[in-house]
């Protein structure tokens, strides 16, 4: 498994580093709320954005990963919205909203340019 970094663009460098952002912060609340039902929710949305950086990263299959990676993060601010009062809304969910929102977009640009 190599990693491909010669054919990724500056579009998909965003939504890598969106996906790391958002990824990063649902590990940390994870770990914070383990055992718990959330807890593991967001681990495993953790293990998502992971995957899905290493797939890219290598190369494989990335139209694929940008279809699937569509809905699985628009699906996730959905429930948020569902799950939370909102407003008002913490910093840190609004960063990862935030980063949530830019993925999306960037992996719509992807999936339109490919």
């Amino acid at each position: 498994m190599n990693v491909e970094t010669e054919s990724i663009s500056s579009l998909c460098w965003l939504g890598i580093v969106a996906a790391a952002v958002t990824g990063a912060i649902h590990l940390w609340l994870g770990i914070a709320d383990f055992p718990g039902g959330f807890g593991i929710a967001f681990l495993f949305a953790a293990a998502g954005f992971a995957g899905g950086i290493v797939a890219v990263l290598v190369d494989y299959r990335r139209r694929l990963v940008y279809t699937l990676g569509v809905p699985f993060t628009a699906g996730q601010i959905v429930l948020w919205y569902l799950l939370n009062d909102v407003p008002p809304v913490p910093t840190l969910h609004a960063v990862d909203k935030l980063a949530q929102v830019v993925l999306v977009v960037v992996l719509i640009a992807l999936l339109r340019r490919e």
